[in-house]
Order: structure tokens, then C-alpha cells, then sequence
């Protein structure tokens, strides 16, 4: 009729906590923060950015575009010369309208600066703005 219980094989596993929904939760909210976390894209290139009163923080989400001093437009560590701009910016703006942010150096020509300016609206940038120091004083 009825089944007797052996207690002492049962006073071993009521003390234990099950740990498998507490292990989910962690990788559940791994997940989250991996998905979720905003990668910046270098150039690869230190320049020498002039400095602005009027300077501001640069934007987490932006294209990043490299002019050094001797006229070498850096994108992602590579130098992709001044042709490859505007199918770039096409390319990064098909998912999402995003600013592009030119770092130039200061010993940079203006006009292949201007040029740059130029690749990057015909690409369809709408906002283009130039990286500089932060003057301090």
C-alpha cells in the first residue's frame, strides 16, 4: 500500500541549493552586456589634433577618419587613400546614420582636408565634424 521512506538516504540532499537557475541568470546577463556594449573603431594613427576653445567630447558611435601630416587618410589601422572615403561612408551608413569624425593633423594640408570634407558628404554624411585637443586654461 503505502512506501516507507529510508531517511538516511534522503537527509543528504535536502540541505543542498540548487545553483543552475542562478548560473542562467549570470549568463543571461553576460549575454546582455556583450550584445549591448558599443565598440569604438580606432584609425591606428596618432596625430598631432589641433587645439579649440570650443572643443567637445568626441561621440561614442561615429566613423572615425585619419589625415596625417603627410596626406595619408587612415581608416581602421589601414591606409585607404582619399578615393576609398566616399564608398566607405556609404557602406558604414547603410545600417545606421552615423557622424564621421576626421582626426587631421594639424601639419595636414587644408585643401586635401577640404577634399576629405568633401568625400565624406558625397558619401552621405550629414554630420561632419573635425577631432581637436581640448585647450586647457
Amino acid at each position: 500500500m503505502g512506501r516507507f521512506r529510508d531517511n538516511s538516504s534522503e537527509d543528504s540532499s535536502e540541505g543542498q541549493i540548487d545553483m543552475s537557475p542562478m548560473i542562467d541568470c549570470v549568463f543571461i546577463l553576460l549575454i546582455f552586456f556583450i550584445v549591448t556594449t558599443t565598440f569604438v573603431e580606432e584609425t591606428g594613427v596618432e596625430v598631432d589634433k589641433p587645439q579649440a576653445a570650443s572643443a567637445s567630447q568626441l561621440e561614442k558611435t561615429s566613423i572615425l577618419i585619419a589625415l596625417t601630416a603627410n596626406g595619408e587618410v587612415m581608416f581602421d589601422n589601414t591606409n585607404i587613400g582619399i578615393g576609398a572615403v566616399q564608398p566607405l561612408i556609404k557602406q558604414k551608413l547603410q545600417k545606421e546614420k552615423l557622424p564621421v569624425i576626421i582626426q587631421a593633423d594639424s601639419a595636414a594640408q587644408s585643401g586635401l582636408l577640404v577634399r576629405l570634407i568633401d568625400e565624406a558628404k558625397l558619401g552621405g554624411a550629414e554630420k561632419v565634424s573635425l577631432a581637436t585637443a581640448i585647450k586647457r586654461g
